[in-house]
């Protein structure tokens, strides 16, 4: 779905930037954020002025409420069917849905090996990896652990496995699990999804004028990108 938000504020002002920005709230437990990033980079590599284009990872977390030890224990199917209030084999069924969505997009998801976890503690690391220009990189290694490998995003030993994949070091991701300026960080991001009306992720907004919500194919990716880069020239251009 694509919206236009006309009384978006705007903040900066985007149009003095270098690059026009695309922001992306996402959650690290949401199968279809992988899918969306994957079918936003499709667009990305068939959009001719990339060069232009900064993706910038927001956070954000479908259940808060989700305790932080213990949660792995928890039953994928039960706690989804619980929190849906929708039946087990109805979970079962729509995570098929979702899996062969995986696929479309080039990925081979194994959501049967799917830990639950509270996401905050990983969203602290991946805004650390931001301020290192590895957001992408951390969202990206998070996301196959979760989906893929089945990994426990919540864990603190697994999210140092991953800090070093993507070049952070072990001390690095104790900071950013201690340090409150990566808890601030985050909150920030979680509450200005709450401040524009975001319900749901992925959401995609582009420069602060437009917005993709959810895993939409390439193309609705590729022509939100034409259409808003288009007006950033116009923008840039009469500065």
């Amino acid at each position: 779905m694509v919206n236009r938000y006309l009384n978006f504020n705007k903040g900066m002002d985007m149009s003095t930037e270098s690059r026009m920005k695309v922001e992306v709230w996402s959650d690290v437990m949401c199968p279809f954020c992988y899918i969306g990033k994957r079918n936003y980079e499709t667009a990305v590599a068939q959009f001719e002025a990339k060069e232009d284009i900064e993706l910038i990872w927001k956070s954000y977390q479908l259940d808060p409420e989700l305790p932080t030890e213990g949660a792995k224990d928890l039953d994928v199917y039960e706690y989804l069917a619980s929190r849906k209030g929708i039946s087990r084999p109805q979970v079962q069924a729509m995570h098929a849905q979702v899996t062969e969505m995986a696929k479309n997009a080039g990925l081979e998801y194994r959501l049967d090996k799917s830990v639950m976890a509270n996401s905050f503690k990983a969203h602290r690391v991946i805004a650390l990896a931001k301020e290192k220009g590895l957001g992408d990189l951390a969202e990206e290694r998070l996301f196959h652990a979760t989906f893929i490998g089945g990994k426990d995003f919540g864990d603190t030993d697994v999210l140092k496995e991953i800090g070093l994949e993507v070049g952070l070091s072990s001390i690095e991701v104790e900071e950013a699990l201690n340090n409150d300026h990566y808890a601030y960080q985050v909150s920030s991001d979680i509450n200005e999804a709450r401040e524009i009306g975001v319900t749901g992720v992925p959401f995609f907004v582009f420069d602060r004028k437009y917005a993709v919500s959810g895993a939409q194919p390439p193309q609705s990716f590729l022509q939100t990108l034409e259409k808003a880069h288009e007006e950033w020239l116009i923008e840039v251009r009469s500065v």
